[in-house]
């Protein structure tokens, strides 16, 4: 069992930054393929960035330059720095931490919303 638990979220104006913590707690944090996703409003869930256990990390083009994925598997925490915000990445980010094989599993957080401002 892993539980996931994001902090860091708020409001802030366009071009700011904030920075996205994810707390999991659990043996298999360091196995595990380590996601943040988003949500707005009336849209699906889509993958922001990514971070397998072995640090290949992927992103959505519309947040590379801007958005930087990293983990401390001393701290069982995965964190999301993200720079130049814009309006359009105001959504409720959720963390996800995964794995594909033995043991299959896909754990979520709560959710933070991350609001900004024009």
């Amino acid at each position: 069992q892993v539980q996931v638990v994001e902090s860091g979220g708020g409001l802030v104006q366009a071009g700011g930054s904030l920075r996205l913590s994810c707390a999991a707690s659990g043996s298999l944090f360091s196995r595990s393929t380590m996601g943040w996703y988003r949500q707005a409003p009336g849209k699906q869930r889509d993958l922001v960035a990514q971070i397998t256990s072995t640090g290949i990390i992927k992103y959505a083009d519309s947040v590379k330059g801007r958005f930087t994925i990293s983990r401390d598997n001393t701290k069982n925490t995965v964190y999301l720095q993200m720079f130049s915000l814009k309006p359009e990445d105001t959504a409720v980010y959720y963390c996800n931490a995964a794995r594909s094989t033995g043991p299959v599993y896909s754990y979520w957080g709560q959710g933070t919303q991350v609001t900004v401002s024009s």
